[in-house]
């Protein structure tokens, strides 16, 4: 019971130090308010339009700003998480994200010595649970982007029915974004909204290709581009890429069909090392101790570690067929 209370201590003791740091690096939002300020204010001097196009200060909103505890972060992982938390489509930042890492690390830490479990479990445990929070934003960017792809070619439609009635290829982008579901019609309205505020469609789609890295999307702003450079039937070249797009994933199909198998396998192979361990565990604790006690043990247990992770990329090779 000892062990208890002192597990449950001192993961409140980790949470409160960790929400007492958060909160002394969070940025002042009076600071961008100034700074918002400012730069509308400078929007008539010389070279303001050239201010107003920065995205620092007119797409972020204030409260989300980027704080010392996201640079500094952002400068030693050398990860732009801001972008993976726009892809993802959360409104989550660096300071949460740590902050619930921690969080569930340290109440993960303290589940093996609540069941009365031995401590070698204690930073499997942790380390699994500090990980969620990142797994889940990459599941949800993987998701978006998925969605996004299905959408695309429907909205190319839409947008070359739009130019063959006569609209603008802004009234179109502003179409697609009142009449297809996010994420595809939020980004596009998003275009729209770019043009309105001075900003050139080239650097707008620049930026769609920068917010969804989508290879077809990456072909129609290339053609977009080149229609307005070089001329031609703009609504054409959509209807081409629209179909090229749908013959894609009909193959893309075929090809998931024909390596289900291997992938179902590969998940076999990787659930049952785990799932054997946690068996003779639950059977014999003494048994399966050994890899922790023993140096003979550690090394075969790290050695299993890194054979299964090489296993899973070999698999994950051999069923991962670019389309």
């Amino acid at each position: 019971m000892s062990v208890t209370l002192i597990a449950v201590a001192a993961f409140v003791a980790v949470a409160a130090l960790v929400g007492g740091v958060a909160l002394a690096f969070r940025p002042d939002p009076s600071s961008k308010v100034e700074d918002r300020l400012q730069v509308l204010t400078a929007a008539n001097a010389p070279g303001g339009k050239a201010v107003l196009k920065q995205r620092s200060l007119l797409t972020e909103s204030i409260e989300n700003g980027p704080g010392a505890f996201e640079l500094l972060f952002n400068r030693i992982a050398r990860v732009n998480l801001d972008m993976l938390f726009e892809q993802a489509d959360t409104s989550m930042t660096v300071t949460q994200l740590v902050v619930i890492s921690l969080g569930l690390g340290a109440g993960g830490a303290c589940v093996p010595l609540f069941f009365g479990l031995h401590p070698a479990f204690v930073p499997i445990s942790g380390l699994c649970m500090a990980m969620l929070p990142l797994g889940w934003l990459t599941f949800r960017r993987k998701r978006r982007l998925k969605a996004f792809s299905v959408q695309l070619p429907d909205a190319l439609e839409m947008l070359s029915r739009a130019l063959r009635a006569g609209q603008s290829l802004q009234a179109g982008f502003n179409l697609v974004g009142h009449e297809v579901i996010p994420p595809l019609g939020k980004e596009f309205g998003r275009v729209f909204e770019e043009q309105n505020l001075g900003v050139t469609l080239e650097e707008a789609l620049d930026n769609l290709t920068e917010r969804v890295p989508n290879l077809d999307l990456k072909f129609f702003a290339t053609a977009v581009v080149l229609q307005r450079q070089t001329g031609g039937d703009l609504a054409e070249i959509l209807d081409k890429i629209g179909s090229l797009i749908r013959q894609r994933f009909q193959i893309w199909g075929q090809v998931q069909a024909l390596t289900g198998e291997g992938r179902l396998s590969g998940i076999v192979l990787m659930a049952l090392p785990v799932l054997l361990f946690l068996t003779v565990y639950w059977l014999n604790p003494d048994y399966i101790m050994l890899l922790f006690t023993e140096p003979m043990g550690k090394k075969m247990l790290i050695g299993a570690i890194v054979l299964q992770v090489l296993g899973a990329i070999c698999i994950r090779k051999i069923v991962n067929i670019k389309v």
